[in-house]
């Protein structure tokens, strides 16, 4: 069930790197390049959702890491659930801030 921790902590690691260093950076201010040019109201919600899919990581893969017996690690695997589904909510928030009209700008 658990399989090789080694694995875990690869993902533990490569999910600090790839989700956590950028949602916090964004939660403090950095917009990315890929961003600066175009409306950004829903760059918030995009960063906790990241930080919700890291969290649903670590609900996933810490238990395991632990040898958790099988109720923890099903438990813990429904909690990250839950941390997936407010993620996919708070990017779907996003994509309509992004796309709401903005004050003083003309309709197509």
């Amino acid at each position: 069930m658990h399989g090789n921790p080694l694995y875990h902590w690869i993902a533990l690691a490569v999910a600090s790197v790839l989700m956590l260093l950028p949602a916090i950076a964004i939660l403090r201010g950095w917009v990315p390049p890929w961003m600066r040019r175009r409306p950004t109201g829903g760059l918030r919600p995009r960063a906790y959702a990241l930080l919700c899919l890291y969290g649903g990581m670590l609900a996933n893969g810490v238990p395991r890491l632990a040898n958790a017996s099988y109720d923890v690690v099903m438990a813990a695997m429904f909690v990250g659930m839950g941390f997936y589904g407010l993620a996919a909510l708070l990017f779907l928030l996003s994509a309509i801030k992004d796309n709401r009209p903005r004050a003083g700008t003309p309709e197509p």
